[in-house]
Parts: structure tokens; sequence; C-alpha cells
């Protein structure tokens, strides 16, 4: 397995993966699986900011993928980013979000963020929660209930891991670049 730079190319993976979660899972709050060209436009959205979205590959097959995007648009964030990581049901249970969600760390830490926060739907979600959990990530909250989504109302688990020593000392760097307020 690899894990490289999502491209274009990928696009139609990475909808059928993502479209697999909004349809029968609660990582995600979506309901109406976008499509391959909505997906390279949110590809596009990150990578254009210099932030990591990645693949992993496996015999030239993308089994799973995981990005890092401004946890909110307030400049005051600009220190923080937001994961995400999806994995194609038949890859579950063989390291491919692990590999992915582990590289898109380290070029978060690369880029001096100081904070990675998981807003992961479904408390129930011991997959996501395990993982972030084994990467180092703490849990620092849960809304219940802020969700209703196939029939029944969902959690989600606000989960936190510092980067760069995190709160320890001042920033050196000017931060991520963000739009907004």
């Amino acid at each position: 397995m690899i894990v490289r730079l999502a491209t274009e190319a990928d696009s139609e993976a990475l909808a059928a993966i993502y479209g697999d979660a909004v349809l029968h899972g609660f990582g995600t709050f979506e309901e109406v699986p976008p499509s391959p060209e909505e997906m390279s436009a949110r590809r596009r959205a990150v990578a254009e900011r210099g932030l990591p979205y990645l693949v992993a590959e496996d015999a030239g097959q993308v089994l799973g993928f995981a990005y890092a995007a401004p946890f909110r648009p307030r400049a005051a964030y600009r220190y923080t980013l937001e994961d995400s990581v999806y994995v194609a049901p038949q890859a579950k249970g063989r390291g491919v979000g692990r590999a992915v969600l582990s590289a898109v760390i380290e070029a978060c830490e690369a880029l001096g963020v100081r904070q990675l926060m998981a807003v992961i739907g479904d408390s129930g979600n011991e997959g996501s929660i395990g993982l972030h959990r084994s990467l180092g990530f703490e849990q620092v909250g849960i809304g219940r209930s802020v969700g209703f989504k196939h029939g029944r109302w969902v959690d989600i688990v606000h989960m936190q891991k510092a980067l760069n020593g995190g709160d320890a000392r001042l920033p050196d760097a000017p931060g991520i670049t963000l739009t907004g307020h």
C-alpha cells in the first residue's frame, strides 16, 4: 500500500468511498452523496490552500482517503485544522485509515499546525474513535443528538491532538491562510 497526494484522476474513487459513508454510515452527516465533480472541487479547495489531501492505494485501487482542512474560518483558528478520514468498505480493518491519517498528521506537523481536531459522527463509531485515539488524539467532548440521520439521533465526538508543542509556546509562523472574519 502506498500513500500519495490525491489527484483529479481519483475523483470517482473518492466519490464512491465517501458516497458509501454518506448512504450507510454516520461518520458524515451528509445525506446525499456528492458527485465525482463535487468531490474533485472539494479536493482542489483543500489542495489549493497547501493542505494535505491524501489517498491510500494498493495495486492501483484507492482504498481510502484523508485530508486536513481549516477547522473554522475565523483568523484566530489559523493554527488549527480538522481531519477527515474515510475507508472503502472492503478495506476496513486493513490499516488503510491508520496509514493515510498518519501521513496527514505528519503533513500538518510540517506545516506548523498546533492543534488537529476530529469531529466524528456517532459516539458509537468505534473504528474512527479508536483510530484517532491510537494516533494520540484525546476525546474533548460529545455533542449529544446534534444530527438526525437514518431515522435516529446521532452524536458527534470531538477529539483533539496537539502538534508542534500545541499551546506550550507562542506561534513562530503566520499559520494557515483562512478566509472569513
